[in-house]
């Protein structure tokens, strides 16, 4: 008996053995998991320019720890599809926490920063595993009718998380060394793993998969190869064979592995989800939107800290009021969307989102940060009008036996796209710096002056980043008036 007609049948759920559980319980335990891996995920953004001077790197290197981290959930998640067929998903859950914890360990006792971008990348692997797991178990547990609230809580993790994660970086490195970003979260790991142990169930149905290993090596090269070329773009030209060839290669095997998607059995990607619609343009629209995001939300705290020379904890705090809007507003949101539908709400919000991102464009050095907080925080609303919503339609429009595809797929898209998204605005914030800086004769001559020309070089480079995330806002409004039109209120 399938698990969607158990929980019809009674108010009780069961697993797939036919036992009770506590669905409330179940949920929470994944929910303080998950919030765990995913407060990671922007942790390190207002460390970011700590972890240059401690390892001595560029901002188009340490960058890496993002986008590395972004890209690598992006290739495990697909994999997950696989695994969430294959395997019990509470030993997969326990799994990816552990595995995380693994990663967070090296990041702990790093000397040197290739030690721990690797310890991120680990760290990436695990998300890519608990992401999907977190958000199929919520989706499949749930009646339909109940899936919009679900989801809410689904969304208060993804997007509250990431977002107190700056803040809260910021007041760590006010009070100890960056590895107290690392160190605080293992308790919470080995709490989870207790918990999970007496309190997740094998919730989703498991049968023998084959996993095409050729399409996971195309995928890393893919997606790999791209992320390279993006970021290479601030070391290097657009016009330097490092950046286009790398790229050209990026596309042409991401093509070969989206054609072999199609003609095998049992594709690492089920590309089948795209036959609906309404999930083809949700999917594209939450990916547009996380590249106006992400990327975003690492920007500004480097400019504040460089330009503005704040401290990590006011960059930090200044992202907060944003934070809060958007772990208030995911649950109001699921809700409203139960009622009303996902096109007025997604619309507003990627308006919001757009002319929000927009009033960055004009930044200067000494833009009142009142103004800042303001701005980021209309942001923020608008990010949580956009992302539960438009999620939730797309996985209503599948089938329930293509959820677990679906889910897979929208989040590869995301993460790929963030991190690309990332990688992007990171490049043309430090090539367009580049190409501002004044002669270093200047600094020889006039050095007064040349500290003026470098910091203006700086906030025109800033001033480009933020056009491009506009841009990004600016496509995923246009894509949000092709949304279905709202349902009528029974």
């Amino acid at each position: 008996m399938l698990l969607d007609e158990k929980l019809h049948k009674s108010d009780q759920p069961v697993d797939q053995m036919g036992r009770p559980y506590n669905r409330l319980i179940l949920v929470f335990t994944m929910l303080v998991g998950t919030f765990s891996t995913f407060l990671t995920s922007t942790m390190l953004t207002t460390a970011l320019p700590t972890l240059m001077k401690s390892f001595s790197i560029s901002a188009n290197t340490v960058q890496w720890l993002t986008t590395g981290f972004m890209l690598m959930m992006g290739i495990i998640i697909p994999i997950t599809g696989f695994f969430l067929q294959r395997f019990d998903s509470r030993k997969l859950y326990l799994s990816a926490i552990l595995i995380f914890g693994i990663g967070t360990l090296l990041c702990l006792s790093a000397t040197n920063f290739w030690m721990i971008l690797a310890g991120r990348l680990i760290q990436g692997a695990g998300v890519g595993i608990t992401a999907p797991v977190y958000q199929t178990i919520m989706t499949s547990i749930f009646p339909p009718s109940k899936r919009g609230a679900a989801m809410g809580t689904a969304g208060m993790v993804v997007g509250l998380a990431p977002a107190i994660g700056p803040t809260l970086s910021g007041w760590i490195l006010m009070h100890y060394s960056w590895r107290m970003l690392f160190l605080f979260i293992l308790p919470i790991l080995v709490l989870v793993l207790v918990m999970g142990w007496f309190t997740l169930r094998k919730v989703l149905p498991t049968k023998k998969a084959p996993i095409d290993w050729l399409s996971v090596l195309l995928s890393v090269i893919g997606f790999g190869s791209m992320l390279f070329a993006f970021s290479s773009v601030g070391n290097y030209q657009w016009t330097s064979p490092v950046v286009y060839v790398t790229l050209i290669v990026g596309l042409i095997v991401v093509g070969l592995f989206i054609w072999r998607s199609v003609k095998i059995k049992n594709p690492l990607l089920q590309l089948k989800v795209f036959a609906h619609r309404e999930f083809s343009l949700s999917a594209a629209l939450v990916a547009v939107s996380f590249m106006a995001m992400n990327g975003f939300t690492l920007i500004l705290p480097m400019y504040l800290q460089t330009i503005r020379g704040e401290s990590p904890l006011a960059s930090g705090l200044t992202l907060l009021p944003g934070a809060i809007v958007i772990g208030l507003m995911n649950p109001i949101t699921g809700r409203i969307f139960d009622r009303l539908g996902a096109r007025n709400m997604a619309i507003a919000g990627m308006l919001l989102l757009t002319l929000a991102t927009g009033s960055f464009i004009p930044i200067t050095a000494t833009t009142p940060v009142i103004d800042i907080v303001c701005l980021y925080t209309v942001r923020m609303m608008g990010i949580s009008m956009v992302m539960m919503p438009v999620t939730t339609t797309g996985m209503n429009a599948l089938p329930l036996n293509l959820i677990s595809d679906g889910t897979v797929v929208n989040n590869t898209a995301r993460q790929v796209f963030a991190s690309m998204g990332t990688a992007v605005l990171v490049s043309v914030m430090s090539n367009v710096t580049m190409n501002h800086m004044p002669n270093h004769a200047v600094a020889t001559a006039t050095p007064i002056l040349f500290k003026k020309l470098a910091l203006h070089a700086n906030v025109v480079g800033f001033r480009y980043a933020f056009g491009i995330a506009t841009t990004f806002a600016l496509i995923g409004l246009v894509m949000t008036f092709f949304l279905k039109r709202n349902k009528e209120v029974a």
